[in-house]
């Protein structure tokens, strides 16, 4: 019964965001910082190039650890101009998702 309440406890701790960035975000390795990042930050979810340029990212995690990620999502990688980001939070959480991964 224990487990249970932790894991509920856990679940109910956790928050997912879906964020579009735009910009000059893709061709320069976003993706792939993107995922090193939320995989450094214990996040779950995914990356990927949309056909307008921008990049969208479904990220899971505590909340704390989901701030740090979306600031690190206005400046991106190195080569990354980020103009805008977009945040939609209070996504449902999916238990079931284990990994970060980049989506194609």
């Amino acid at each position: 019964m224990k487990d249970l309440f932790s894991l509920k406890l856990l679940i109910s701790l956790m928050m997912r965001v879906r964020l579009r960035i735009y910009g000059r975000v893709q061709g320069v390795f976003f993706r792939a910082t993107a995922r090193e990042q939320a995989k450094r930050l214990g996040l779950t979810g995914y990356v990927k190039n949309e056909p307008d340029g921008s990049v969208t990212i479904e990220a899971q995690g505590p909340e704390e650890k989901i701030n740090q990620f979306v600031i690190w999502c206005h400046n991106g990688p190195p080569l990354a101009e980020v103009v805008r980001v977009d945040i939609e939070k209070n996504l449902e959480p999916i238990k079931e998702e284990k990994n970060f991964e980049i989506r194609y």
